[in-house]
């Protein structure tokens, strides 16, 4: 099923540097498709952050995907910033309510119902591995929702500041043997291609009794989710955040259910042909 492009067509948009890899124009204008929404959603390679912002204003369009590097500056051009994604210090979503730009995060939400789509996290020991962007994503999400959080990470300054910011604990990498947990999530690119044979734990570490998400998705099984397969544990690859926080996008700017399902057949379909 497709829209026509007509005067009426809203337009949604990627801004981001580079964006020529972005799987997002083809998963939302799949979901614009299925549920018959007159918008079209494509990629823009921006340099200045500033003048992306205005175009929103000046073209009337309907929000845009803010993505690497523009996350941190683009919050000082928007008339609102919510309270999470002020919290986590980054904006990915801009709305745009009758002329007043709204900046959300949806990477958090994403993380959180891809490991709820298997498991509660409520009061569950997880330890997520890494201290970057990502990293603090999903800490703040699971944080949100009752997770008692670790985070391990191989730069311990980085690690220990990130867990002081958002009031978890933190564990130097040399301890990750030693810590029980039901849900462990790698947050770093560790195992990202071409280093498909890295991973950021041991095989040991896993167990049945554990819950392994990567938020890599290239390759789509990496060597921490395989090992952790292994091990018996359940597993989360990296689409289902990726997909997840694009539905939250999208049902903040149509204020419609997301397809999900066609969103995730739509993100496998390219992967699987590169």
């Amino acid at each position: 099923m497709t829209v026509e492009v007509n005067s009426l067509t809203r337009l949604y948009a990627v801004f981001g540097d580079p964006v020529a890899h972005s799987l997002s124009p083809a998963m939302h204008n799949r979901a614009f498709a299925h549920i018959g929404e007159n918008a079209a959603y494509m990629a823009f390679r921006v340099k200045d952050v500033q003048g992306a912002v205005q175009a929103i204003r000046a073209l009337d369009m309907g929000g845009a995907s803010v993505t690497i590097p523009h996350k941190i500056s683009v919050m000082e051009h928007l008339d609102e910033v919510d309270e999470t994604a002020r919290a986590m210090g980054a904006v990915n979503t801009i709305i745009n309510d009758q002329g007043r730009l709204i900046g959300k995060n949806s990477d958090c939400l994403g993380a959180v119902k891809a490991i709820q789509e298997k498991t509660p996290v409520k009061d569950k020991d997880v330890v997520v591995i890494g201290a970057g962007g990502a990293a603090r994503a999903v800490i703040y999400g699971l944080k949100q929702e009752g997770a008692r959080v670790t985070i391990v990470n191989r730069t311990m300054e980085k690690g220990a500041r990130l867990a002081e910011e958002l009031g978890v604990d933190f564990r130097p990498m040399e301890d990750l043997g030693n810590l029980n947990c039901r849900i462990a999530v790698n947050a770093t690119s560790v195992g990202m291609v071409p280093n498909v044979q890295d991973s950021p734990a041991p095989a040991s570490f896993f167990n049945k009794d554990m819950l392994a998400m990567d938020i890599v998705y290239r390759p789509l099984l990496t060597r921490f989710l395989s090992d952790a397969r292994s091990a018996g544990c359940t597993i989360v690859d990296g689409i289902a955040m990726f997909v997840y926080q694009g539905a939250s996008q999208f049902e903040w700017w149509t204020g419609k259910e997301a397809p999900v399902a066609q969103m995730r057949e739509t993100v496998e379909t390219i992967l699987g042909q590169r």
